[in-house]
């Protein structure tokens, strides 16, 4: 088959000598528990200052051992250690792990290639020469499932140190298994913003879908670890979402997502209506200064009040939310505007889990969401405007009046 003739003198001498590496490795750790080298006597002396000898070797055992180097078999010496109460135990090299069958390099790697995209049968034959089809499937999902521990400790994590000044709260629907059958879950995710401007997930929850109990279950959680009140938080505008913020933080700011507001615009006018309404609405948004922001508002109202009203009614909707970013220094405008900062990660973790379709369980897929951030398959950086999240926001709203 292809590659079947690409034969490697280095690699080939390099695993060659695999063996032998770590089986003085481990010899030599023995040797330091037992205070003497292999078939060594240490003769006693009144004023030596080495430990007495505590164990004796009894032979070898056969380990199979996979790494980034690939399958080879081990002789791993053994030996009996006494301890303090006069009783012996089997000696346990620190170095390799009891019932260990492979590296930790070997598990980082697998996992790095599943979080890379593959499922896990293609993460088998991608890997098949690296480590001479020495993993199956199972063998990638069992490395895999090594993360939750990982997990668990992350969604425990006190938020009380977080200097969080911004929150943008989305969701996303993915397809998982559920009583054998492919269901679709909502994953709430928040986004947070600390003073210096560096994104940072906060937290992720598999839900039935994004009522407002399913919110308030993620933003109490995130206040019950510590999180303190952010100055502004960015959404899409579901109702669920800003029912479950008002009825946690009543006075604090909120930025509508001005691309989603744009396509609720669309979808009130017919096909022959965007560009128009489209030009109009981003004269509005990306207007330079709050003074034509605000002008370009009202004109925008009188002309489809006219033409086309339920757009127009659509956009009163919104209110002033829509425009809370007009409030804040205009270097953050690009960064508050719109969600896009959480929607490029949804895209991004859609792009990962597109060759699986339907993922094993919903604890599955808020697991991989967050271990493509935490194993640096996905990065974030900081927000545009940073330099300004120190200055205060004005607390003027915008003029609604048209």
């Amino acid at each position: 088959m292809l590659f079947d003739n690409w034969f490697d003198p280095i690699e080939d001498g390099v695993r060659e000598r695999v063996r032998g590496f770590i089986e003085t490795m481990l010899e030599e750790e023995l040797e330091s528990a037992l205070s003497r080298p292999r078939y060594g006597r240490r003769k006693a002396s009144p004023d030596e200052t080495a430990a007495p000898i505590v164990g004796c070797r009894h032979g070898h055992r056969k380990r199979a051992l996979t790494g980034t180097f690939g399958k080879t078999e081990i002789a791993v010496p053994r030996a009996r250690i006494q301890g303090e109460n006069g009783k012996t135990s089997e000696w346990k090299s620190a170095s390799l792990r009891a019932y260990q069958r492979r590296t930790k390099a070997a598990d980082a790697l697998i996992a790095g290639a599943y979080l890379a995209g593959t499922n896990t049968r293609r993460v088998r034959r991608a890997l098949n020469a690296v480590f001479a089809g020495a993993i199956g499937k199972d063998v990638v999902s069992r490395t895999w499932r090594k993360v939750k521990g990982d997990w668990e400790a992350w969604n425990k994590r006190l938020l009380g140190e977080e200097p969080i000044v911004r929150l943008i709260l989305d969701g996303t629907v993915v397809r998982v298994r559920l009583d054998k059958k492919a269901t679709s879950i909502s994953l709430l995710v928040a986004l947070g913003v600390r003073r210096d401007g560096q994104k940072v997930l906060l937290a992720i929850k598999n839900m039935g879908g994004e009522s407002e109990a399913a919110w308030r279950a993620l933003l109490d959680d995130l206040v019950k670890r510590g999180l303190q009140t952010p100055e502004l938080v960015i959404v899409d505008g579901a109702p669920g979402l800003e029912k479950a913020l008002t009825a946690l933080w009543s006075d604090i700011a909120v930025q509508r997502c001005t691309v989603h507001k744009h396509r609720n615009l669309l979808a009130h006018a017919p096909e022959r209506m965007h560009e128009e309404i489209s030009n109009d609405y981003k004269d509005m948004i990306y207007a330079d200064t709050k003074q034509e922001v605000e002008a370009k508002r009202k004109a925008f109202i009188r002309k489809w009040r006219l033409k086309h009203k339920p757009v127009a009614d659509s956009l009163e909707e919104a209110g002033d939310k829509l425009l809370t970013f007009t409030r804040f220094p205009p270097s953050q405008w690009k960064s508050i505007r719109t969600s896009n900062a959480i929607e490029r990660l949804h895209e991004e973790f859609k792009r990962r889990i597109k060759t699986q379709t339907v993922l094993p369980s919903a604890d599955t897929a808020a697991m991989l969401f967050w271990a493509l951030l935490a194993s640096g398959q996905i990065t974030m950086r900081k927000v545009a405007g940073w330099q300004s999240l120190a200055e205060r926001p004005s607390d003027q709203p915008i003029d609604l009046a048209a």
